[in-house]
């Protein structure tokens, strides 16, 4: 009898094991936001109190590493947990990411995101705030790229990205494209005016009325094209959806932080009582640089430390909300950033709007440190020990797996899946991640390849080509704005330049054969791990080929009966302050 007792225990302690409640996952994603804008990685003038919060209850990993240097290419790896070139969201033009919400290319719907799996599992699902990630494939309607077709059951957001052109005032992000495209070609069509008038005038060449005509007709045409693009890109493009429907065109940026915020608090509220998964990403810190009037003109770094600082405070409602319903315990929340800060933003009157990457080189839109080395903050109480961090090399690509089994979801077996799961990390069982090798690829190139030997505290970093910085001594592209991937924008390295991050992560000092007695061992390691690499890599469709990232008008959206305008407000009409 004692001994049937004993099993009846057992079997019943089995049983709720295994019937424990799956964790609520909730992600928060900054956009643009640098390693060094935080308090809890160093920054000692702005002010982070929320995100410091979570790292003192959580664990920070100081080794966290986006897979791509731009917004869309990392996203869609951060979806998947696969590198951006397996889904053919890698570019091989200059514009690595949608600039266009008409355009054709995007996230493909036989992509896996870790979204359908938990959906599959029971779990309710949102995205508030920018996808960035496709929209339309062959009509307006067909919806191929959108949230929704990705596994998010709600959406609440910025189909496309947040770009100075959405604000008024902020200029554009398309200054190099104008120069090239329309002021080159009328200061060209100008001088050849004149100087036909003058030849004409002197009696030197017979010029006919008409070629004149011609002339000015193309600049007039050329101009008037610029124009309308300058006037229509804010409405056409930057606007707000819930689920399908357009319900803010142009987008308003009062209190828009506000307002993501209490969306996804809503959201909480509605789900508490079922497993739900909240992607909150937010539009904070890329430019256009906005804050609500609490927050604007308050910090020490202008508008960008007001934004930084707006985001915090929304960081903190969330926390305050699951602390409300009693869900805190029973939540796993991460955050992070889908890559570097961009350190050559500066606005037209000369304000520097970019952030900080802390010690590290570069920034958003190259593989240096610091365009790739980002916050990875995680707290579950109870489960991942407070006060914890780690060296630890982990990707933003890990996601999908350590939410796949946290759900109870076993991974896709059709496919290679690029991530680990973290939580052997995170419950600290092991210092060392499954991470041997990661590729850093710039847009669809083999940029270079990061290597942890295992029962080895260094870790190798090989580049194959590094961006041209311009002024030369500088920190970032500053003559393109961004650094390109190829021609004459990158330097080539035959043998690759070799660094060890873990002695030197300010990447100064490239190794030697003189210096490093095993570097040519290294290198060779190395190209054994990229040839193994690129064995696993299938031929699959650009979706940021120029054909796909065009704007294309049948796909352009557009407010329902609001005439040739697209200009509606059609968002709810409620105290944002009465959600939080």
């Amino acid at each position: 009898m004692r001994t049937l007792c004993i099993l009846l225990l057992l079997l019943c302690g089995a049983q709720s094991q295994e019937e424990a409640p799956r964790p609520n996952i909730v992600l928060l994603m900054a956009d643009d936001l640098g390693i060094g804008d935080l308090g809890c990685y160093g920054n000692k003038t702005l002010r982070t109190p929320s995100i410091d919060r979570l790292a003192r209850e959580g664990m920070k990993l100081t080794q966290h590493l986006a897979a791509s240097p731009l917004c869309t290419p990392s996203r869609a790896s951060f979806l998947t947990g696969r590198y951006s070139v397996r889904s053919g969201v890698a570019s091989r033009d200059r514009s690595g990411v949608f600039l266009f919400t008409a355009s054709s290319g995007g996230l493909p719907t036989s992509e896996m995101t870790f979204t359908k799996l938990l959906k599959n599992q029971g779990y309710t699902t949102a995205l508030i705030g920018k996808w960035h990630l496709g929209l339309n494939c062959h009509n307006k309607t067909d919806f191929c790229h959108h949230p929704i077709r990705h596994g998010f059951d709600y959406f609440y957001g910025l189909s496309g990205t947040n770009l100075r052109d959405c604000k008024p005032g902020q200029g554009s992000v398309f200054t190099m494209v104008f120069r090239m495209t329309v002021f080159i070609p009328l200061q060209i069509i100008g001088v050849t005016i004149l100087t036909l008038a003058v030849l004409n005038f002197l009696g030197l060449l017979h010029v006919p009325h008409s070629i004149f005509f011609c002339l000015l007709f193309l600049a007039a045409t050329i101009l008037s094209l610029f124009l309308c693009f300058l006037h229509y890109f804010r409405p056409l493009n930057c606007f707000l959806m819930r689920d399908y429907d357009i319900i803010q065109q142009p987008m308003l940026y009062d209190n828009l932080t506000q307002r993501l915020t209490a969306e996804a608090a809503g959201f909480i509220h509605r789900n508490s009582d079922r497993p739900f998964l909240l992607f909150l990403s937010y539009l904070h810190v890329h430019t256009a640089l906005f804050a609500a009037r609490e927050f604007a003109g308050r910090s020490q770094h202008g508008a960008y430390g007001d934004a930084v600082e707006e985001l915090d405070w929304s960081v903190g409602q969330i926390l305050n909300v699951l602390d409300e319903l009693s869900l805190t315990n029973n939540t796993l929340v991460y955050f992070t950033s889908d890559h570097g800060a961009h350190v050559e933003e500066v606005n037209m009157k000369g304000d520097v709007h970019g952030g900080s990457n802390g010690i590290y080189k570069g920034g958003k839109a190259n593989n240096w440190e610091g365009g790739i080395r980002v916050p990875g903050i995680f707290r579950w109480p109870g489960v991942i020990q407070a006060g914890q961090k780690t060296d630890a090399v982990t990707s933003n690509m890990d996601i999908f797996p350590t939410v796949a089994r946290l759900a109870g979801s076993p991974e896709p077996e059709d496919r290679i899946i690029d991530g680990h799961d973290l939580m052997p990390v995170l419950q600290g069982e092991t210092q060392h991640s499954e991470h041997e090798f990661l590729f850093h690829y710039c847009n669809a190139y083999l940029n270079a390849v990061r290597w942890h030997p295992r029962n080895s505290t260094s870790i190798w970093k090989a580049f194959y080509f590094t961006p041209n910085f311009s002024p030369e001594g500088a920190n970032g592209c500053f003559s393109t704005h961004v650094c390109f991937c190829f021609g004459s924008f990158v330097t080539y390295h035959d043998p690759p330049l070799l660094f060890d991050i873990s002695k030197d992560p300010r990447e100064r000092n490239p190794l030697t054969p003189a210096i490093e007695p095993r570097f040519h061992e290294i290198l060779k390691a190395m190209r054994a791990a990229v040839h193994r690499h690129n064995k696993t890599l299938r031929d699959v469709p650009n979706q940021l080929s120029l054909g796909n990232i065009f704007w294309k008008p049948w796909l352009q959206l557009c407010c329902p009966s609001s005439g040739l305008t697209c200009q509606c407000d059609r968002d709810r009409q409620q105290d944002w302050r009465t959600s939080l």
